[in-house]
């Protein structure tokens, strides 16, 4: 099959980091070269992100691994995505999570929304749904999440999100504009949050309400 080597290869790799089986087997069933523009397919398995336009990029294979076992997503559950993309992130999150789970898959620029919901389509995974919205305000229609998984930076971590999370629950998010931490926000059963910093990352800034200013890049 194309490209199977190099998914292999990639798979590999991401083993010796230290990435969870569950996890890995995810990443070798999603083919990355389908959620790419066909410009960068030959690049597709390089563990590097890779424009797909709009000033936006889709994020390296390892940090979507490390991102999907940070939030230790199970069977079954609801997710809210805070950035669809081209959709790849959404689609490996699918895989994990079971034909009984579902995920809200919000993103704010209706060229790449129609770029995911085309790429997610044929390749099958029917339990995203692909929302045109400001994610950055969450999607409550569907509250509260089990999980949430924001692929962008916020300035901090956006209020409605934290409503938005079902106490047990668990977010995955980079906050920071020049510098950038990746956190784990955790809420108790009894709705306390916590968070703890994972360490620096770089990611496309969230722009929105609760993000930075589209035409100022700041808060």
């Amino acid at each position: 099959m194309e490209y199977e080597r190099e998914r292999s290869h990639l798979v590999k790799s991401l083993k010796e980091q230290g990435i969870s089986e569950r996890t890995l087997k995810a990443m070798k069933k999603v083919q990355r070269h389908l959620f790419v523009p066909s410009i960068h397919t030959s690049r597709a398995y390089v563990d590097s992100p890779l424009p797909i336009g709009h000033a936006q990029t889709i994020s390296a294979p390892h940090m979507v691994a490390i991102m999907c076992d940070l939030l230790d997503l199970q069977d079954g559950q609801r997710i809210l995505e805070i950035g669809t993309g081209s959709g790849y992130n959404a689609a490996v999150m699918a895989e994990i999570i079971g034909k009984k789970g579902h995920i809200y898959s919000i993103e704010r620029l209706e060229p790449l929304a129609n770029f995911a919901r085309r790429n997610l389509e044929k390749t099958g995974y029917s339990n995203v749904e692909v929302i045109l919205a400001d994610g950055s305000g969450g999607y409550p229609e569907h509250g509260p999440y089990d999980r949430i998984c924001v692929t962008a930076s916020a300035p901090e971590t956006p209020k409605p999100l934290l409503e938005q999370l079902k106490p047990g629950g668990i977010m995955i998010l980079p906050e920071g504009e020049a510098f950038q931490n990746l956190f784990i926000v955790r809420k108790s059963m009894s709705g306390e949050i916590t968070k703890e910093n994972r360490g620096g990352v770089i990611f496309v800034p969230l722009v929105g309400d609760y993000g930075f200013n589209m035409f100022t890049g700041h808060r």
